[in-house]
């Protein structure tokens, strides 16, 4: 892509990315509505980025800053149809990161046990498993929980008072 950005999402944005949801996996699977799937995007709790490839929304992001256990969760992650396949996925959750990275030393996401291809671009982005919630959303596939570390919290409160 020649011109990739990330923006924040708008309300048309929002409605683009709640379509792309409700019919891309693996909400299909979870069984969510396109009406829940709205809510998650609207909720003002969480931030939401769309990503443009030459002008046209191609994928989005939503985060939760309050995230898990005190750090950032990344909590959604899609790109359109046309659009899989060219690493915009990693440029995405490479976002995210960056966003985080002057505030959190942990980055959480969950990803569905169903969902092998996300899987693997979470583990190529350096994403290591720390847990498995067993039939949490639907009975039969478990949620993989999934953090990236750039160190522990006290290494990171120590590095943040050297640098006041």
């Amino acid at each position: 892509m020649d011109d990739f950005r990330v923006l924040p999402g708008t309300g048309p944005d929002r409605e683009w990315a709640a379509q792309l949801m409700v019919r891309s996996e693996p909400w299909t699977t979870l069984r969510r509505p396109l009406e829940a799937c709205r809510a998650v995007l609207n909720d003002s709790e969480f931030q939401v980025f769309v990503a443009r490839c030459d002008g046209e929304r191609c994928g989005f992001l939503v985060l939760d800053p309050r995230g898990v256990a005190g750090a950032p969760y990344l909590k959604s992650v899609a790109i359109a149809s046309e659009y899989r396949g060219r690493g915009l996925g990693s440029r995405l959750i490479e976002f995210a990161e960056q966003f985080f990275r002057p505030r959190a030393r942990h980055l959480f996401l969950c990803v569905s046990s169903f969902n092998p291809a996300a899987r693997r671009l979470y583990e190529r982005a350096g994403y290591m498993l720390v847990g498995e919630l067993g039939d949490y959303f639907v009975p039969g596939h478990s949620e993989l929980l999934f953090r990236k570390t750039r160190g522990s919290w006290s290494s990171f409160r120590d590095s943040q008072s050297r640098e006041t």
